[in-house]
């Protein structure tokens, strides 16, 4: 018995430092400020660290969605991030995986972008729209040309998106993926300028 303690204890320290669970459940940075490590980059647009922010640029003439995922794929989690949408269209993906097309990923998507329904969420490769937040609502919380907080949270066929605090999606049982990696948009054929920081998660937060 002491031996197969001692095998669950390694096997349970393993599964943790994969996830990135710490002890309490704080929140860990998924980037660390300085490089891109822990992601890779799909082709199109530019991606780069200034300064401690992900600064993203692409031109209009650039078809294929460029996009910056996440090494490790990811369940149940809360994520959140800073944003700050200048041009075009972006987005905050989760549950995804990667496709041979120029859209890159299929899954989730929590829209960011300049106006319209930032923190709706969309369905890339499946739905379209699942969410779609009011217009008011938006407006009421949501600080164009200025850093944005959203947060993410899933559990099992749960998700919420916040932005700035505020609910602006939810699904309840919802039917979509309930794995895959995180990814940041640069939308194809748009003229591009989003940034990114303070990007970190909490795993397997409690209902």
């Amino acid at each position: 018995m002491r031996s197969l303690t001692l095998i669950g204890l390694v096997v349970g320290s393993l599964v943790l430092g994969v996830a990135g669970i710490t002890p309490g459940g704080e929140f860990v940075p998924l980037f660390d400020g300085k490089t891109l490590e822990g992601w890779h980059t799909a082709p199109g647009g530019n991606w780069e660290v200034k300064d401690g922010v992900i600064v993203a640029t692409s031109p209009k003439t650039e078809r294929r969605h460029g996009m910056l995922l996440s090494d490790k794929k990811y369940s149940d989690f809360v994520l959140r991030l800073k944003f700050k949408s200048l041009k075009g269209n972006s987005g905050l993906y989760f549950r995804a995986e990667r496709v041979d097309s120029p859209v890159t990923l299929h899954g989730f998507q929590a829209e960011i972008a300049p106006a319209g329904p930032v923190g709706g969420l969309y369905e890339t490769g499946g739905r379209a729209w699942v969410a779609k937040p009011d217009a008011e609502l938006v407006k009421s919380c949501f600080k164009p040309g200025d850093w944005n907080e959203m947060t993410v949270t899933t559990q099992g066929k749960d998700i919420t998106v916040k932005l700035n605090g505020v609910a602006t999606a939810e699904l309840k049982n919802d039917p979509g993926r309930l794995e895959g990696h995180f990814g940041l948009q640069l939308h194809g054929g748009n003229d591009m300028h989003v940034e990114f920081k303070d990007i970190e998660i909490q795993i397997g937060p409690k209902p």
